[in-house]
């Protein structure tokens, strides 16, 4: 089974920016989306970025619009997640994922066959 591989995480402060990056660490597969979700200690794993590869749109929930880009690379089956005006709740770690099914949300995580390990992400007040 393919697997991704994330990088960029760190310690940075508020106000700060941080870029990770995620590349398929296996022969790559025919993916049409490919995502970042997070997770904080207690809470449950929150959408943060999608973008799927026919036509290049992205989405975003309201609470990272506007300061994360997604971007990447379809032939590489890589992607990043550029993220600026970092806040402390934005502490996490953030997981790569991709599908190979189309048709579906790409805000669930129920969406998404292939994830990586994670990278820790801590935004410092």
């Amino acid at each position: 089974q393919a697997q991704l591989a994330e990088s960029g995480g760190g310690l940075v402060q508020t106000g700060g920016s941080l870029r990770l990056s995620c590349a398929a660490s296996a022969p790559t597969f025919r993916n049409v989306a490919m995502g970042w979700f997070r997770q904080a200690p207690g809470k449950e794993r929150e959408f943060v970025a999608a973008i799927i590869w026919i036509g290049g749109s992205t989405w975003y929930p309201d609470s990272v619009k506007g300061r994360f880009t997604i971007s990447g690379d379809n032939g590489k089956n890589t992607v990043h997640l550029q993220m600026t005006s970092l806040k402390p709740e934005d502490t996490a770690v953030y997981y790569c994922a991709a599908t190979t099914r189309g048709g579906r949300p790409l805000q669930s995580s129920l969406t998404y066959d292939h994830w990586g390990q994670g990278t820790q992400v801590t935004v410092s007040s």
